[in-house]
């Protein structure tokens, strides 16, 4: 897992179209906004969240975020124990995020 800041992060997901991006929050707090084509894996539903980790294709990029860059840091954890080695967390998470939001 590499950590990375706001602007690394939006790098990646320009120049990676196949990037994975999570947002392991809860529902509710997607609800209130998330990044572009992320997608929804809330890391307090663990039994779903460990199902969906296993069936994700190993060699892609993984790009993950949650409210403050807490939950992220264990969510890339989750992932790298699986097999999945290209991950990356937004350390200030979305709460610190300075791009684009869908709401």
């Amino acid at each position: 897992m590499k950590n990375i800041n706001n602007t690394q992060f939006r790098e990646l997901v320009n120049k990676n179209s196949e990037a994975v991006i999570i947002d392991c929050r809860t529902e509710s707090e997607w609800d209130e906004g998330r990044i572009k084509n992320a997608i929804l894996l809330d890391l307090f539903e663990s039994q779903l969240f460990m199902q969906k980790v296993e069936e994700f294709d190993k060699n892609k990029m993984y790009l993950v975020y949650c409210r403050s860059g807490s939950r992220s840091v264990a969510a890339c954890q989750i992932l790298e124990s699986v097999g999945i080695k290209n991950v990356f967390n937004l350390t200030e998470g979305f709460t610190g995020w300075d791009g684009d939001i869908l709401v």
